[in-house]
């Protein structure tokens, strides 16, 4: 499936990234999950490789250490816009005539009206307080 571009046999450490930078070089930078506490920093060159890369490859760094490319599942196509494609006429077919079921005549159920009862608002009911004498 894949080919080596170039020999470069970068030793991997845990904790690091390794990948190929838009120079085309072998560079590594912190996981930010792996190996512990992540150091922010710049990028490292590991491999001057200098690789050149070609429109529908996936370039990666295989278990050796070397740069090596795969082709990709759509290469390099882009997707259609979908007002530029034009969709085929379409013909009018015959339609099958389908024997429909009779259904019977069913009485409307009419629904009944609940009476809600209304409840006769009663006036605030003003309760005498007790006067209690406070002890001392």
């Amino acid at each position: 499936m894949a080919t080596k571009v170039e020999r470069t046999g970068v030793k991997r450490e845990k904790g690091w990234l390794y990948y190929l930078d838009k120079k085309g070089h072998v560079s590594r930078t912190r996981m930010a999950r792996g190996g512990g506490k992540p150091a922010r920093g710049k990028p490292q060159v590991v491999a001057k490789a200098g690789v050149k890369r070609e429109d529908g490859f996936l370039y990666f760094i295989d278990r050796d250490g070397d740069i090596a490319k795969a082709k990709m599942k759509r290469a390099g196509t882009r997707k259609r816009k979908t007002a530029a494609r034009k969709k085929p006429a379409r013909r009018p077919t015959a339609r099958k005539k389908t024997a429909r079921k009779k259904t019977t005549a069913r009485k409307k159920t009419t629904r009944r009206k609940t009476a809600s009862k209304k409840t006769a608002r009663r006036p605030a009911r003003k309760t005498a307080r007790k006067k209690t004498a406070r002890r001392r």
